[in-house]
This record gives C-alpha cells, structure tokens and sequence, in this order.
C-alpha cells in the first residue's frame, strides 16, 4: 500500500501541482490539503481518492504556483488622489514643506486605499485541480501495483521455501519412529522389571501417533496452495492472504511441538522464519 504519485497541470497562468503519498493502514486514512481558492473542491477530491485507494494512510496535497507576476491587492485611485489632496492642503496650510514619498507612504496605509480583490475559481481551473488530483492518483496506483508485484513474487518463493523444509522434514520422520522405539526399550532395560511385550508394543503405538505430523503436513500443503491460487487470481488479496498466512502458521507450530528431533526443530525453526517474513510483506499489499 505504500507508493508516490505526482502530477502536473499547467493553466496560462499557473501551474497546479499534485502530490499523493500512501503508508500501510488497516483502513483508509486520508489527510487532503488543498489552498484556500480550492476548498470547494474538498469533497470531490476526497471522492476520487477514496474510490481509488480504498485503504492506507494518505496523505494527498494540491499546491498552485503564479507563472506570470500577479496580485490581488488593487489600489483605489480615486481614493488615493483624495487623501494625498486632503494631505498637501493640511501641510500646506500649516507650513509644513511637502515631502511626496512620506506623504504617498502613508496615504497607502489609509482606510480604503488598498483593497484585496477576491479570486474566483472558473471552471477551468476547477478541472485542470481535478485532472491534477485523477493523474497523481492514477500514478500512484500504477506504483503500488508494480511494488506489488515485486512482493507477490517474494512471498511466493518464501511459500516455496516453506514447502521445502517441509520436504526435508520427511526423511528424519520416518527414522524417527525407529529412535523412539529403541530408546523405550533401553531405558526399560535399565530398569530391569518384567514387561508385557504385547502392552508395550500397544503403548509405543500409541505415543508414536501422537507424535504423527502427517495431518499438519497436508493442511500445511493445502494453505500453501490456497495461498498461491490467492496470490495469483484475487484482487486485493492483501487481508485474505494474511488469514492464511495465520493459518499456516498454526501448523507450522504444531508440528514444531511434535518434532522431538532436533534437525526436525531447525527446518521448523527455518518454516517459521520465512512465515514471519510473508506475515511483514502481507501488510503491504491492498
């Protein structure tokens, strides 16, 4: 969910430049900021964001830039020419030589002499800012969709990886049973007491089965499956590829309970490495 989108629009005689960043967020978090002319346009930009990036914390911002010189404070002339009348005839009659750069100097900070002329938004900027906020949305989907695409690729050899361990846990379960068993039958010898050969075999199936992974292997296998066919079909598949990243995991740890064997324990501790790494990569997809 994290990217950068930018756009650019130029009017006659401004340029209108937009500019949207994203962070991973649960839900849709959006931050606008718009100058003050275009606040009318706050909730149509706030529209088109949120249809377009449905989750993340955004932070989306359009600023504008005069590319010809221009205010809009006006000075009244009629205004101006009275005061600086009225103020050469009170020198004037009180003898006061007259000093023109003093006099227009403070005739500009008279009452009404300089006004503000308030900018109206025409409907050509009005969409040159909306054509601005569509492009900068649009680059930054084009940017999460191409990282995503990265880390789809990632998680998916981090699931083949998991599947591997998994591979090469086979070989130490099936010497394993063989382990256990003679290392029953040596610590009763130890012990030197009479044994029912027939309950001992019937107790030694017993502890074995419970100690069978066959069944964490297989839904293991099937999350992993579900987890690529996921990946690979369904849009926004960041939230369900976390739940079955969470499944996978509960496997994961069952069969590190059952592994008694110590290279057993290492390829589980390796399956839970790479799950914890799908886990951090999954809260950056949509």
């Amino acid at each position: 969910m994290t990217g950068f989108g930018k756009s650019e629009v130029s009017l006659p005689t401004k340029k209108i430049t937009a500019e949207v960043r994203s962070l991973n967020s649960k839900q849709l978090d959006l931050n606008v900021k718009l100058p003050m002319l275009y606040r009318s346009l706050e909730y149509a930009v706030r529209s088109a964001a949120s249809a377009a990036l449905r989750r993340g914390k955004i932070d989306l911002t359009v600023t504008v830039e005069s590319t010809v010189p221009h205010t809009s404070a006006v000075i009244n002339r009629d205004v101006f020419r009275e005061y600086v009348r009225q103020v050469n005839d009170a020198m004037s009659f009180s003898g006061i030589s007259a000093d023109y750069d003093n006099i227009v100097a403070a005739v500009l900070r008279m009452p009404d002499v300089v006004s503000a002329e308030a900018e109206t938004l025409s409907q050509e900027e009005s969409d040159a800012v909306m054509r601005a906020v569509g492009e900068a949305l649009a680059n930054l989907d084009a940017f999460r969709a191409q990282e995503g695409a990265t880390l789809i690729a990632d998680l998916l050899r981090r699931v083949d990886k998991i599947e591997q361990y998994k591979l090469e846990v086979e070989p130490f379960e099936a010497a394993r049973a063989d382990t256990i068993r003679a290392r029953i039958r040596e610590s009763l010898a130890q012990l030197q007491v009479p044994v029912d050969s027939n309950r001992l075999e019937q107790e030694m199936i017993f502890y074995i089965e419970k100690l069978d992974i066959t069944e964490e292997k297989v839904r293991l296998t099937n999350h992993c499956r579900y987890f690529r066919e996921v990946a690979d079909t369904e849009p926004e598949a960041g939230r369900k590829l976390g739940f079955i990243a969470q499944e996978m995991g509960r496997e994961i740890n069952t069969l590190g309970s059952k592994a008694n064997q110590s290279e057993m324990q290492i390829l589980v501790v390796k399956m839970k490495d790479e799950l914890e790494k799908i886990k951090e990569q999954v809260l950056n997809i949509l």
